[in-house]
């Protein structure tokens, strides 16, 4: 029960954080979204609320959305430049990077971010395996890819979510 209320209050703070108001009335329908999301999905969001909500793991969080946005940012630059200057080479393809990561919600978050980023799409994730299409392969070392496309978000998410 304590979990499902945990989960109620982050669905709660997502909502308001979301919506960007804190009136009554809004409150109240995030109230009610949050019970009927947490009555109807249960325990799968997040399998261990406490250790999500120890305030050192929230601080490695925000500073991982931090590091996101900016490396979303830088993307969408490249690819809007490769877009715009059709002179520049691409030499898109399918690669095979690993990852550290042992928590299905890390990978998630992994994976979500790494599609999310431009010119990148996670296809597939197999084992410590993840199958990305990049736009423009730079190597073929696959500790090499493994460092340019995961490294970056990889370190973070250990420390929020391992």
């Amino acid at each position: 029960m304590k979990d499902r209320v945990i989960h109620g209050i982050l669905l709660l703070i997502a909502w308001v954080l979301m919506t960007g108001s804190i009136g009554l009335a809004n409150i109240t329908a995030g109230i009610v979204v949050s019970a009927v999301i947490v009555i109807l999905l249960g325990g799968l969001m997040f399998p261990d609320p406490e250790k999500i909500m120890n305030p050192r793991r929230l601080f490695w969080f925000l500073y991982f959305i931090l590091v996101f946005l900016w490396h979303m940012i830088k993307a969408n630059i490249d690819v809007a430049y490769r877009v715009l200057h059709r002179d520049i080479p691409i030499n898109p393809g399918i690669v095979m990077v690993k990852t550290n990561l042992k928590s299905d919600l890390g990978l998630t978050f992994l994976a979500n971010a790494i599609t999310l980023t431009p010119g990148t799409l996670t296809l597939d994730c197999i084992g410590d395996s993840l199958y990305i299409h990049w736009i423009n392969i730079t190597t073929d070392d696959p500790r090499l890819r493994t460092e340019i496309i995961v490294k970056r978000f990889e370190t973070i998410l250990r420390k929020v979510f391992e």
